[in-house]
């Protein structure tokens, strides 16, 4: 009988994220409002439609294996080299060859307590030995992870600007202290998935000459690109060459690189859309006050609304949402669980919220 490797046989079967579909399979109860994923619910620009429409009779082909256009596009719209970016199946698929390239067992792998958990997922599924530190006043912390590490003897630091599941940030003069305090033998991952939707204040300028520090960006989010799966890593040249050792050389789908093309060249839907998720998390603030629910600032495409309970109490809001078919999700771990995550939705979406919130909370208490 084929045996597993030890590291396997001792990982419990897990999936980071129930989706909606399998809540829908669950329960039984078809979603209205599927506003808890952080998908950008305003969509792809008409000018990326219609591309993947025109390209769609030549999906017989395999992608361009070297991403050299979209590579191309990246550096030119970024100001840096082909060669510092690495193009690949989102930023959770980058996790896993950037944790591969630099985790094996026993390799301590610094993050904060709640953090986004497919990056853990990675870290452990390659035998990294996982360390955490709090948030502070609901942010990740850099001095605190800075002294984790060192503590631990961490190899890896893991940091997102802006952080999901609290959608709050930290000003670009704070994110270069972390980067420049960063030991030498550790790389840092900075996860900026959802930097389009924040200040351009919070973003330190990008520097590729350093061989420990690794940014991770993606079209999933204020692109509107999440089914297409696109993410990209920056990084010094000679680093982002080793992710060719072990990467998927043919992960990335012809569709997906020719919509990544032409959102990237359609500048003006982007500020639309950052315009939208604007609007849309003024709406989520004004629904969570009117309910006498605290929501917390939030630079990203979500608001974490504060429920002023426990995990316990804010579960049973979120179940209650989906009963009505509203999807919400709540961070994992307390005492940020005492929050929902709401991401940007519609007028109409949030209509649905605002109808039903008030009900869901009597129920909850």
């Amino acid at each position: 009988m084929a045996q597993f490797t030890d590291l396997v046989e001792s990982l419990p079967s897990s999936v980071p994220f129930v989706g909606p579909e399998a809540l829908e399979r669950r329960t039984g109860a078809m979603i209205k409002a599927r506003i808890g994923a952080n998908e950008n619910v305003f969509g792809p620009a008409p000018s990326v439609i219609a591309a993947i429409r025109e390209a769609a009779s030549g999906s017989w082909m395999y992608g361009d294996p070297e991403n050299h256009d979209l590579k191309l596009a990246l550096a030119a719209h970024l100001g840096v080299k082909p060669e510092n970016i690495c193009v690949g199946e989102g930023i959770d698929g980058l996790f896993g060859y950037a944790l591969r390239l630099f985790v094996e067992q026993g390799v301590g792998v610094a993050t904060s307590l709640g953090a986004y958990p497919t990056f853990n997922f990675h870290a452990v599924g390659f035998g990294g030995r996982l360390v955490t530190t709090p948030y502070v006043e609901d942010r990740e912390d850099p001095a605190s992870l800075l002294a984790l590490a060192a503590r631990e003897q961490a190899k890896v630091i893991y940091f997102a600007n802006p952080d999901n599941p609290m959608g709050t940030v930290w000003p670009a003069a704070e994110v270069q202290r972390l980067i420049d305090q960063t030991p030498q033998d550790t790389v840092l991952m900075l996860d900026e998935a959802y930097t389009e939707f924040a200040d351009p204040s919070t973003r330190p300028a990008l520097d590729v000459t350093r061989r420990n520090i690794l940014r991770f960006r993606t079209f999933s989010k204020a692109y509107g690109l999440a089914g297409a799966r696109v993410g990209y890593v920056i990084g010094q040249a000679e680093i982002i060459k080793a992710f060719d050792k072990i990467r998927n050389h043919f992960g990335m789908p012809r569709l997906s690189q020719v919509a990544a093309l032409a959102a990237l060249k359609d500048q003006a839907w982007l500020l639309h859309v950052v315009a939208e998720v604007k609007a849309a998390r003024a709406k989520i603030y004004e629904i969570a006050r009117a309910n006498g629910l605290q929501p917390i600032a939030s630079s990203t495409n979500f608001v974490a609304v504060d429920c002023g309970r426990d995990g316990a109490f804010a579960k049973r809001v979120v179940d209650g949402l989906l009963e009505r078919g509203i999807f919400v999700r709540m961070p994992g771990v307390a005492p940020l669980n005492r929050c929902i995550r709401i991401s940007a939705g519609t007028p109409e979406q949030l209509a649905l919220l605002a109808a039903a919130l008030p009900q869901v909370l009597s129920a909850a208490k």
